[in-house]
């Protein structure tokens, strides 16, 4: 039983109110629970799990070509022998780590079969991103129960971690698959050191061998790398193209013969989600979460199709829910260079100069009693805002009048960033409610 009550002053709400106050109180009482009705309506699910990014299909279609390859090169762990050091390249959503993962499974499967010892470990770069982190983790994964406790989370130095992690491996015995997803990121943060190590392991085994394998969105992370360590990693590249619409297509299709109830998807669902998202660079993950979505959206109104119009629906949701906490948590001084860029496009303006923005921004500051920033530290934060997706600054070459960026927000329509950053920092709403002098355009 649920009671909501009004609470008055002075007294427990749930204390017996005086007959004069019994006007104040008011008491509603809901027999049951709030899941009950939900959970009676129909689903149009069979099993949502294999709508999401994380599921491993049993087989992987239109990558059988990138498959070979890496299986090509593995098939030599099975033989005791070290498999070449890899990297996959490829954009966002285009199978890399499902293959990967894929590929490592059906080796491991085999290496029980015939007695053959193979043991492949995969580390996120983003999330375990220092040296440190790396090689405490790849240890502690081949940790046996009856072994020390775990490398801790800090306080060893580095070179004591990585004989921990050679002592463990021949010990074990046996070939090891390291996979770094994400690799590109802890280049960036902690440099090539850890690559150097792991690269260089084979010179301090005996019983054991080891192999590499990087996972990069950026196909120029090796710019980043020593010559040394490039030629000891990149001995064996594959290319990971993005999908087409027809691709995805066949895709959503398998999920949904095994994710989603029969004749519960009009003709047009699959078909939008895959052009949608072939159009955001062919991404998997972006076709499979509007398929979801779209569904969740039709189940919610107890329809029993899932139409075009909830796949549009599905669309702007995801598109506001992946923005929305980007632009919620963005430092101050970014919201206030951020709604310049706004305000100019307001103004009717396209192509808004760094010098136009510093105008408005200037101003802003003065109004609020916020802190200058430097013209230099600005463009700094309209690089950021660009970085996150936000804006686009194109740099142009104006011949001798030297370079500009062109500045224009890429926001959905149907997102009122306004009103999200006015609401997250009130400043930000007394900025809106300015008036401001523009730049003249010759």
């Amino acid at each position: 039983m649920l009671i909501t009550w009004t609470r008055t002053h002075g007294r427990h709400p749930l204390a017996a109110a005086p007959a004069a106050d019994k006007d104040v109180m008011e008491t509603t009482i809901m027999s049951g629970n709030i899941f009950d009705e939900i959970l009676t309506l129909k689903s149009l699910f069979i099993n949502k799990e294999v709508l999401r990014h994380s599921y491993l299909p049993n087989t992987m279609i239109h990558r059988e070509e990138e498959i070979e390859s890496l299986s090509f090169n593995l098939v030599e762990a099975l033989k005791g022998h070290i498999p070449s050091n890899m990297i996959l390249y490829g954009v966002t959503g285009a199978g890399k780590t499902a293959v990967t993962k894929y590929v490592c499974k059906q080796l491991q499967m085999k290496g029980e079969k015939i007695g053959r010892k193979v043991f492949p470990v995969l580390v996120n770069c983003r999330q375990i991103d220092t040296q440190y982190r790396v090689l405490a983790h790849l240890s502690n994964t081949l940790l046996e129960e009856f072994e020390a406790p775990d490398i801790p989370f800090t306080g060893w130095p580095t070179d004591r971690v990585f004989k921990e992690l050679v002592k463990r491996m021949e010990r074990r015995g046996g070939v090891y698959v390291i996979i770094l997803d994400e690799i590109d990121h802890l280049i960036k943060k902690a440099g090539d050191d850890l690559l150097y190590n792991l690269t260089n392991l084979n010179s301090e085994l005996n019983e054991a061998r080891a192999c590499v394998i990087g996972i990069s969105n950026d196909l120029k992370f090796t710019d980043y790398l020593d010559p040394r360590v490039r030629s000891r990693l990149g001995q064996q590249d594959i290319i990971f193209n993005p999908y087409n619409a027809e691709q995805l297509q066949e895709i959503l299709h398998d999920r949904a013969v095994e994710g989603i109830e029969e004749n519960a998807l009009s003709q047009d669902v699959i078909p939008l989600c895959s052009a949608l998202a072939a159009q955001e660079h062919g991404d998997a993950r972006c076709a499979l979460d509007l398929l979801r979505v779209s569904t969740e959206k039709a189940e919610k109104e107890s329809a029993e199709l899932v139409e075009k119009r909830h796949v549009r629906a599905a669309q702007a949701q995801i598109e506001c829910d992946q923005i929305t906490p980007v632009i919620r948590t963005l430092p101050t001084q970014q919201k206030i260079v951020l709604a310049a860029v706004m305000l100019n496009e307001y103004n009717g303006l396209k192509n808004i100069q760094t010098g136009e923005v510093f105008y408005i921004y200037k101003q802003a500051c003065t109004r609020v009693g916020l802190s200058l920033l430097s013209a230099r530290r600005v463009s700094g934060l309209i690089s950021n805002l660009d970085m996150l997706g936000l804006i686009t600054a194109n740099t142009v070459s104006k011949g001798r009048y030297g370079r500009s960026k062109q500045i224009n927000s890429c926001l959905p329509d149907n997102l009122d960033v306004k009103t999200i950053m006015s609401n997250s920092e009130s400043v930000i709403a007394d900025v809106f409610a300015h008036s401001y002098k523009h730049q003249s355009r010759l």
